[in-house]
């Protein structure tokens, strides 16, 4: 086990070149999440019989595609190196450069909320239920997104002696937790699986699932799985440990999601 996930750790980070342009795993997995979800959305809107045109799957896709990326940029930049970019305000638009042109996801989540709330006012569509069209295939693009983490040797898990540690080549010469792949597992195909099940079982009843449920099962569920494998990932160099030797950014951030999402299903479950 250990040699294979050493092996598939060892892949190039560049998925193939265009000429100058290196196109990168990491790239094609937001492009690939992009796709998964309008794809996902699109379809539901169909099954559960909602007024939804495929212009309106284009002008949400794009207005939730630009707060997601802005969003999350400028999340990094204000929750894991503020003053840094304080001082290198330009840097913040360096999105090609590695290292420190990070992505945060709890940031792009909230950009991504923005951007859903313009384009559910243009098309007319409740957000809530807007929300819970598009994040049946978000987890795709999570799980794509931590498996390129993965590839690019980034993010790792702590120092462990479970017999698949992989070596990563920028965190020292002892085997560390994948915590990419446990994110991957547990973000990307579990709660894909779990979110599935419910927008099929509302389309079998050719109506929408109970407004939010979707969103809020989403939200839980992302925390509690982040708040899991922040326990198995080594924290950020320049924060470290917020409290003790286990509070972490990723755990505080996730703590909001957790209540939210609690607040939402409980809503959304008490109109039926």
């Amino acid at each position: 086990m250990a040699e294979l996930l050493q092996t598939i750790q060892a892949i190039d980070p560049v998925a193939f070149t265009l000429g100058s342009l290196a196109v990168r795993w990491y790239g094609l997995s937001y492009l690939m999440g992009f796709c998964a979800a309008a794809a996902c959305a699109y379809y539901f809107a169909q099954k559960w019989q909602l007024d939804f045109s495929f212009d309106d799957l284009i002008t949400v896709v794009i207005g939730v595609a630009l707060g997601l990326i802005l969003g999350a940029r400028l999340g990094f930049c204000l929750f894991y190196h503020p003053a840094y970019y304080l001082t290198n305000p330009l840097q913040i638009f360096a999105f090609w450069q590695g290292g420190i042109a990070g992505m945060s996801f709890h940031g792009g989540l909230i950009g991504g909320v923005i951007g859903g709330v313009i384009s559910a006012r243009i098309i007319k569509m409740p957000l809530l239920t807007l929300g819970d069209l598009a994040l049946i295939g978000t987890p795709v693009g999570l799980g794509l997104g931590r498996m390129a983490n993965y590839i690019n040797g980034e993010l790792w898990g702590r120092v462990t002696d479970v017999p698949w540690g992989v070596v990563f080549a920028g965190a020292g010469p002892l085997p560390r937790h994948p915590s990419q792949l446990y994110e991957a597992a547990l973000q990307g195909l579990l709660i894909f699986v779990v979110l599935l099940c419910l927008a099929m079982s509302a389309a079998r009843k050719r109506q929408p699932v109970a407004s939010g449920s979707i969103l809020g099962t989403f939200l839980l569920l992302y925390g509690v799985v982040r708040i899991f494998v922040e326990f198995f990932r080594e924290p950020d160099q320049h924060l470290g440990f917020l409290a003790g030797n286990w509070l972490t950014m990723g755990m505080l951030l996730s703590l909001p999601m957790i209540v939210l999402g609690i607040v939402l299903l409980y809503r959304a479950y008490k109109k039926g």
